[in-house]
């Protein structure tokens, strides 16, 4: 471009300027992104065979009924969809993506009695292997240096970014947020009875219409279908799926049905 407009420069010099103003990326840049090619390889050549392998965890902003905007940071679990807490904040920075993580931490604790960490495989020498690889987008929170030193510190996790400009390798969590916002807050105030509603309530059609916290507790089996049985009147209707109304609503032939029992059947 400089020849063009009728300078003579050398490329030494116009190498120089480049560096001195920032506009080249370094050797160990793309050093960088070959690792995390390889650490994505490495997280999805299998898919996870259970809860708490893979935990997918973003930002998403929310207005609020007196017209402020928040942030929502969360963990959620790539195999059975379980939703750990929320952290909400009016910031989405490096200590609010930490925050998150430790709620998620706290609450497996609560769900299972002990730490993370005392679920882990070591290795001959005794070092702890990372049980939970966390799924993150290239966001600057978790570029952070003290991100990434909070996962240095707990070897039961493993941190890896996702493509750049590929939100669909982090799609679970972001089906996650697009189910709050539109069954809750776009019609009500968001708080943590949704979660609990999220997980233990409303079944999902990616997990076979389990519910989370079943599949998550190993209660349930994401790939065996549930089947409804319900009762109309004297008569016993069955449905799998989504092929009839779901149980508890009355768009059955015009008669209230009310469950009694859920069972699961293999296809």
């Amino acid at each position: 471009m400089c020849r063009h407009e009728g300078y003579r420069v050398s490329q030494a010099s116009v190498l120089r300027l480049l560096r001195d103003e920032g506009l080249l990326l370094s050797a160990a840049y793309q050093r960088e992104r070959r690792q995390l090619a390889q650490h994505r390889k490495a997280a999805f050549a299998v898919e996870p065979t259970g809860p708490n392998q893979v935990w997918q965890l973003d930002f998403s902003e929310f207005e609020t009924i007196s017209g402020g905007t928040w942030r929502i940071a969360g963990c959620r679990d790539y195999w059975s969809k379980y939703e750990h807490p929320f952290h909400v904040s009016p910031r989405a920075n490096q200590h609010d993506a930490i925050a998150a993580i430790e709620l998620a931490l706290a609450d497996y604790e609560r769900m299972f009695g002990w730490p993370l960490i005392q679920a882990c495989n070591r290795d001959p020498d005794g070092r702890v292997l990372p049980a939970v690889t966390v799924v993150t987008d290239n966001g600057g929170p978790f570029r952070s240096f003290r991100f990434e030193a909070f996962i240095t510190a707990h070897p039961e996790l493993r941190h890896v970014r996702t493509r750049v400009r590929s939100p669909g390798q982090n799609g679970s969590r972001e089906r996650g947020f697009g189910s709050l916002k539109y069954e809750r807050l776009f019609l009500e105030q968001i708080n943590d009875v949704y979660r609990i509603e999220y997980n233990t309530v409303r079944p999902h059609e990616a997990i076979a219409w389990n519910r989370p916290a079943e599949v998550h507790l190993g209660a349930a089996d994401p790939l065996i279908l549930i089947v409804f049985r319900v009762v109309a009147g004297d008569r016993v209707a069955g449905f799998v799926g989504g092929d009839a109304a779901p149980p508890g609503s009355s768009d059955h032939g015009g008669v209230d049905l009310v469950v009694v029992e859920a069972v699961q059947h293999v296809p």
